[in-house]
């Protein structure tokens, strides 16, 4: 699996938004989704990853999850080596000051507040795939 996206999002809702948004702007990427925070962990250091057969090529993570909560997994992503150089794109309805610093004092590399209007929230996710899956060059080689 090249380029896909790894969606850590609890809301089935908001993943259908995410999905629908990514596919109307052509961003046809394999997403993986991860619906709360021991599942994302699990898949990023419990194996799941090597099933799929590479990294992601970005991380995009909701704050408020269930079990483990978004900051402590990145935090996790940012410790450990395999994952510490992945994009990690914050996608949360927190409009919290203290959300927005702790998550860039962690390693965030992009944080956005999810749009409630659905053309806005397509809008947003266009710009994020485009910068993230077609013109940002990661640190990362996917070949090694």
């Amino acid at each position: 699996m090249e380029k896909y996206i790894f969606l850590v999002e609890d809301n089935p809702d908001d993943e259908m938004l995410t999905r629908r948004a990514l596919k109307k702007n052509n961003i046809l990427n394999d997403i993986v989704v991860a619906r709360d925070g021991a599942e994302a962990l699990e898949f990023l250091y419990g194996g799941g990853m090597e099933k799929v057969g590479s990294l992601p090529e970005i991380v995009l993570l909701d704050l408020n999850l269930p079990k483990v909560n978004g900051l402590e997994i990145l935090h996790k992503i940012r410790q450990e080596q395999k994952t510490q150089l992945l994009p990690v794109i914050i996608l949360t309805t927190s409009d919290e000051d203290r959300d927005r610093i702790e998550s860039y004092k962690l390693g965030a590399n992009s944080y956005i507040r999810k749009p409630v209007d659905f053309d806005q929230f397509s809008d947003a996710i266009l710009q994020l795939g485009v910068y993230w899956l077609v013109l940002n060059q990661g640190p990362v080689n996917k070949g090694e």
